[in-house]
């Protein structure tokens, strides 16, 4: 397939706010999108192809996926049923911050109460604060690998260990940025029935607009979550782009190759500047611009480069998340960014 050599211009600006693939999706997904026909588009989807090739893909059964309507669909999913109040009131998730507002977001819908850790310096992982917020009313432990938006690492035997040590608290692990780095928890799946993990396709495989993410876990564990789903949640649209994503394997390790010269550019560019940053598994990179940073981030918005101010979440004070897509589109930024500071 064809390879990143030209950076795609794009009418909404330079898009590095929202962890996007900058670079698109594969040459492969707009030629299944155009093969739909008008029977495609009228009739349900069938998935037995999809799942199939997808749980392929991630190196499960079929029976240990359950595909959504992007992951945002199943961090839902998993708060409704682990959440819901019962005769003893109202059940609490754990959200060790920063993390993605969704957590909190679908607790909130799900009636449930979120319990928020507070993050150590440096973004250490809080694991005895975890333990020690555990307690008989937690169902739900939201945890994410890569962090968003720290970009840093756990390895996922603790959160195997978290959830040997709390049986009674489904473990939901979001790895929608492991394509980039890290290790999965997949492998622990089988051993433990209260972990989930949680996958997008919209970042590596470049199908954000296309809402195409699933769950993975033990077939025991996905049964309820299975009823609750609404049928054919994956369009028909997702479902073809989501076949022909993953088959263009070229595509997807190009734009990771990319992701990664560009969290090195941003490195280098703050060693440079004496900025404080921290080295990220994921296709973005938190750096602390101190007072600078909502004026930087208003500068970089007048010239059309787009960029996250992260100082409302908690520890991250002063944080701009700069997406690291293709290095023609950082190497942008940084040039803009430099000439501001």
């Amino acid at each position: 397939m064809s390879s990143y050599q030209r950076a795609p211009e794009t009418s909404q600006g330079l898009r590095l706010h929202l962890n996007e693939n900058t670079g698109g999706c594969s040459p492969a997904v707009i030629d299944a999108l155009r093969a739909l026909t008008a029977e495609d588009i009228a009739f349900y989807p069938a998935y037995e192809e999809v799942e199939r090739e997808t749980a392929a893909h991630l190196g499960v059964d079929p029976s240990w996926m359950l595909l959504a309507n992007g992951l945002d669909e199943g961090l839902h999913l998993v708060s409704a049923l682990a959440l819901r109040p019962d005769a003893k009131g109202v059940r609490r998730s754990v959200i060790p911050e920063p993390a993605f507002e969704m957590y909190a977001a679908a607790t909130a819908a799900a009636g449930g109460e979120a319990v928020r850790i507070r993050p150590r310096r440096g973004f250490e992982f809080p694991l005895e604060d975890i333990r020690e917020a555990l307690g008989p009313r937690t169902a739900l432990l939201y945890l994410t690998n890569p962090n968003n938006p720290t970009g840093l690492t756990v390895q996922p035997s603790i959160f195997a260990s978290l959830a040997a040590e709390a049986p009674h608290v489904t473990v939901l692990v979001d790895e929608a940025y492991i394509d980039f780095g890290g290790e999965s928890a997949l492998p622990f799946l089988d051993a433990h029935r209260n972990l989930i993990v949680g996958r997008t396709f919209a970042k590596a495989y470049g199908l954000a607009a296309l809402r195409a993410g699933c769950l993975i876990a033990h077939p025991d564990t996905l049964a309820p979550l299975r009823a609750m789903a609404p049928p054919y949640s994956l369009n028909v649209a997702a479902a073809a782009a989501l076949r022909a994503a993953i088959r263009d394997r070229d595509w997807h390790d190009g734009y990771v190759r990319q992701s990664e010269a560009s969290r090195q550019m941003i490195y280098d560019f703050c060693d440079a500047r004496g900025l404080e940053y921290f080295e990220s598994a994921a296709n973005f990179v938190l750096v602390r611009l101190g007072d600078d940073a909502a004026p930087a981030v208003r500068a970089l918005a007048g010239r059309g480069i787009f960029i996250r101010d992260r100082s409302a979440q908690p520890g991250c004070a002063g944080c701009v998340r700069i997406t690291a897509g293709l290095s023609a589109h950082t190497e942008r930024c940084l040039t803009a960014l430099g000439d501001l500071l």
